[in-house]
């Protein structure tokens, strides 16, 4: 996550530098990170310098209300060299130098990860095989095991994946229409039921739908329930004491039920049935990798595709964000079950390094950051934008001292929201019970 945000913070800030540079306007600083600092060095009339909290960055550019409230500067005249004086198109340009090349960084990174590693998904006709599983949260609202989902909103699709978009979730009313039994029902999605999907708690994360698969034994680990019982790679398990088991989600529920104890497995291999005694782990598990029987389709486009491709996951993270914040602010979201920071971000990094993982997660950051710091807020570069169109369609320019406070009032709604997410991080570790008590 700190090299991450880093990359970010670093490619974000050196965009309002170079923009600044190219018009003549003279950078005092240049931040990777909020002070203290731990190392900086002067070239020219820039400091750069590397600071503790890896949670953002700045420049200070000559002349410009920020969030250094520099007084004294701004008290005395206007110098050639100074943001204040230069054309209003000019100093846009700077305030949206860290925006674009955010969105550009995004670009590049889903382009290329699309280039590198194309796209491996289930296709419908590989899922409709076997049906879905329904969990639990997929019961609530009328999906059973089995089901055969035909299409979307009335609108064919091509991929599971295409099953859990999150706008789809979001929308109330939209629906899948399925096939039961030879049956044709419709399923919809209720109001607010994206709050209850929008979780950061690994060991409660809900299920919603998986692909119900059929399996055999994989790789068994040493000395697990399952060497020690006798299982075999290519084995495939037949029936759990007498209940049949076809299906991996099968397999899970009697491994489950049954956690700690003894079972009776019936087993195929190589044509033959075989009888094996085995004691579940106390985790509900036998102690191998299954081989999942579902076909996987792949596309591995042309690097012109893969622009298109990328290009496409790129600002559809945006449009998904801005769908977001508007039903956040209609309250059709709840503002604590779908905002995150810091330790949400972490957890999704996660704990063992993957360069995939890293680099998606990377892409996407860079759009959020785009779009958060495109915001009308006082403080961010979208408040700036706001009053410089305002300039430049009024002719007038917002006075010192209203940009001071108008500084201020941003600044306190940041803080504020910090707190908040920062809070909302914290309490959603906390066991249910605690978090339930604290009316959260």
């Amino acid at each position: 996550m700190i090299l991450g945000l880093s990359i970010l913070v670093g490619v974000h800030e050196m965009g309002h530098l170079v923009a600044a540079k190219v018009f003549g306007m003279r950078v005092e600083q240049f931040s990777i990170g909020f002070p203290p600092k731990l190392f900086s060095k002067q070239f020219g009339e820039t400091e750069y310098s590397l600071s503790l909290i890896p949670l953002g960055g700045y420049v200070k550019i000559s002349g410009m209300i920020d969030e250094s409230m520099d007084k004294e500067q701004m008290n005395q005249e206007p110098q050639d060299w100074e943001f204040r004086s230069k054309p209003a198109w000019q100093r846009l340009i700077v305030m949206l130098g860290g925006i674009i090349v955010n969105v550009i960084m995004g670009i590049i990174i889903f382009v290329i990860l699309s280039y590198s590693f194309g796209e491996t998904y289930i296709p419908k006709s590989e899922l409709n095989k076997n049906g879905i599983i329904a969990y639990d949260l997929a019961q609530e609202i009328g999906f059973k095991t089995g089901d055969k989902i035909q299409n979307i909103n009335g609108q064919e699709f091509e991929r599971f994946s295409d099953l859990l978009n999150p706008e789809l979730m979001m929308n109330a009313g939209s629906y899948y229409t399925v096939v039961r039994n030879g049956q044709t029902a419709k399923v919809t999605i209720p109001a607010g039921f994206m709050d209850k999907i929008a979780t950061n708690k690994e060991d409660e994360k809900p299920h919603f739908i998986g692909p119900r698969q059929p399996f055999e034994v994989g790789q068994v680990m040493t000395n697990s329930p399952a060497d020690i019982a006798g299982l075999s790679q290519g084995d495939k398990i037949v029936s759990i004491n007498n209940a049949d088991v076809t299906f991996f989600d099968q397999l899970q529920k009697e491994l489950e039920d049954n956690a700690g104890k003894q079972v009776s497995m019936t087993v195929s291999r190589n044509n033959e049935t075989k009888t094996l005694e085995a004691t579940v782990g106390e985790d509900g598990k036998l102690g191998f990798m299954p081989v999942m029987g579902l076909k996987l389709a792949s596309i591995q486009p042309s690097f012109g595709e893969a622009i298109g491709l990328g290009t496409t996951k790129a600002f559809s993270v945006v449009w998904l964000n801005i769908q977001a914040f508007g039903k956040i602010f209609t309250g059709e979201l709840s503002a604590k079950k779908s905002l995150g920071g810091p330790i949400a971000i972490a957890q999704s990094f996660g704990g063992t390094w993957d360069w995939f993982r890293f680099w998606s997660l990377t892409g996407l950051l860079s759009m959020v950051l785009a779009f958060m710091n495109l915001l009308p807020i006082p403080a961010l570069d979208g408040g700036h934008v706001m009053f410089l169109l305002y300039e430049m369609i009024s002719g007038h320019k917002p006075s010192d001292k209203f940009m001071e406070v108008a500084q201020k009032i941003g600044m306190v709604m940041l803080l504020a929201l910090m707190v908040f997410i920062f809070a909302n991080d914290i309490i959603k570790l906390l066991p249910t019970s605690w978090v339930q008590w604290l009316g959260w």
